[in-house]
């Protein structure tokens, strides 16, 4: 026997985000009887709690009997109920649950399939974040189907093995779950094909003379090592750090997917659709560590997270927080940043290459043998003590940039230096790629490596054997420095394709960590 109210009843799904996650929320629509109310429950946000206006406006304005006291109680509950739910991507599954409970549209079979996606109140829908990342979760569930705004659709079809709809008004998904005219799905998309040099502000190619520093770059971005510059005002320590991006190689396809992810989690995505570049972020000195390091009422990602595969830029890092300065430090160490909040846990990815530029006193000169330096001993030395040992110990590559003289300047630059180092850092990636095919968790580049890692991949040459136990004996080198002192060498024996490290590679390693000794 059929129980009395069943009839008025519908069970849809939809998503939720949770950092850059995605989780499957179910939305149960009833009508019932008694005076006419229109609740939604399940632990809503303030802008799902309105989410009842713009549906109701959005119904009557596709064609369809909105709701009204005829309709007596309208209740929508998103399950799970303990989970807090926030956002506007309910209305979608909130206005089919709503028509499908008062048999305004004819049933359909609604377990493979997903609706997310905002009303306007003329029906058309907005975009949303993180539509890439609900067509991962669909996937991994098993739907066949993702309804989503249209300007979602593209970023979503990367995700391969589910239908993607791409939807510009609730009257068209209507027609089409009614079969009356069908979406067309949107075409696969192949990541392979996108372009991959959209981040890049500044080449290498531009820069003339710094010819040590690029060579630092070169090792830097071969490895993903982080690198500190130092040196006087209009050295081109900016320029520098800007012109890594244009050195590192395009990220592969699941790196993109996991920068893509972050972005259209944090609503950054915009025109682009997808990220298939390196990102470059370079915050202020004056940003909270929230906005730097993620986190919030609602944790989002932050700086470092979208930096993540790419380069973090920090600018006259002596400038910045030193609370902030200590928070980065975990992240270098594990490639991610975990948010505790009461409500939970969050692990956002945080895999990037930090690029630090500062002075070497407060007045920029004490290193400029052209210009005097105004600075006291003990305000130098309060300068650069902003920045704590701890973290100095996790930059693996701390490079003087001089000041160019006028006429390196004006001598004319060389056009293929850009093809040449990048080419040399794609084939050490990629005999890096070769080496780490088998380790798990995957890990990508030198810098990567954990102890255990660097003792099974870093061979010596009997001749860098005795030059490693000559220099820890000269010279004070903690275990974290001694092990990315390795690290360096490894890669820059790949820049040379060797097989074995040798005592020129560790040499060039050690003499990147010369700020230790001071």
């Amino acid at each position: 026997m059929q129980k009395e109210g069943v009839k008025n009843f519908s069970k849809l799904y939809s998503a939720e985000l949770e950092g850059i996650d995605a989780r499957l929320i179910e939305v149960e629509t009833d009508i019932n009887v008694g005076l006419h109310s229109f609740n939604i429950v399940g632990l809503a946000d303030k802008a799902l709690k309105e989410a009842k206006e713009r549906v109701s406006s959005a119904l009557k304005n596709s064609g369809v009997k909105p709701p009204t006291k005829e309709n007596r109680r309208i209740t929508v509950n998103l399950a799970p109920a303990d989970i807090k739910k926030a956002g506007s991507q309910y209305d979608l599954a909130i206005a089919l649950g709503y028509l499908l409970a008062t048999k305004q549209i004819k049933e359909f079979d609604a377990a493979d399939k997903i609706f997310v996606g905002e009303l306007s109140l003329d029906g058309s829908l907005r975009p949303i974040n993180g539509g890439l990342n609900i067509a991962q979760m669909a996937k991994k569930k098993g739907f066949k189907f993702l309804f989503l705004p249209k300007k979602n659709a593209f970023e979503a079809a990367v995700i391969s093995g589910i239908n993607i709809a791409p939807v510009s008004h609730l009257e068209e998904l209507i027609n089409h779950l009614e079969e009356r005219e069908l979406i067309s799905f949107q075409k696969p998309i192949d990541i392979r094909n996108l372009s991959g040099r959209e981040g890049v502000s500044v080449d290498i190619s531009e820069i003339k003379g710094q010819e040590n520093a690029k060579r630092a770059l070169m090792v830097a971005a071969a490895g993903g090592h982080n690198i500190l510059m130092f040196g006087p005002p209009g050295a081109g320590k900016t320029m520098l750090a800007q012109a890594l991006v244009s050195i590192l190689t395009p990220p592969e396809p699941e790196e993109a997917i996991e920068i893509t992810r972050i972005y259209s989690a944090a609503g950054f995505l915009k025109e682009k659709n997808f990220i298939n570049f390196r990102p470059f972020r370079a915050p202020h000195h004056s940003a909270s560590p929230v906005s730097i390091i993620g986190g919030g009422v609602e944790p989002r990602p932050g700086e470092i997270s979208l930096a993540h595969r790419g380069v973090l830029f920090l600018d006259e890092i002596p400038e910045f927080r030193r609370d902030l300065l200590e928070a980065l430090r975990q992240p270098l160490e594990s490639g991610a940043v975990c948010i505790s909040r009461a409500k939970g846990v969050m692990n956002f990815p945080a895999r990037f290459l930090l690029a630090a530029a500062m002075n070497p006193c407060p007045c920029g000169y004490s290193s400029d043998p052209g210009k005097e330096c105004r600075c006291s001993a003990n305000e130098v030395f309060r300068y650069q003590k902003k920045i704590s040992g701890p973290l100095i110990d996790r930059i693996d590559i701390q490079i003087e940039v001089p000041r160019l003289k006028i006429e390196e300047l004006r001598k004319p630059k060389k056009d293929d230096t850009g093809d040449e180092i990048r080419n040399k850092v794609a084939k050490a990636r990629k005999i890096q790629e070769e080496r780490f095919v088998k380790t798990k968790p995957r890990i990508r580049l030198n810098s990567e490596m954990s102890s255990k890692q660097v003792d099974e991949f870093v061979n010596f040459s009997s001749e860098a054997e005795n030059f490693l136990k000559n220099i820890l004996e000269k010279s004070f080198i903690s275990g974290r420095g001694y092990y990315r002192i390795l690290k360096t060498a490894r890669t820059i024996a790949d820049l040379e394709e060797k097989e074995k490290v040798s005592a020129s590679h560790l040499a060039e390693a050690f003499q990147y960590r010369v700020r230790e000794k001071e």
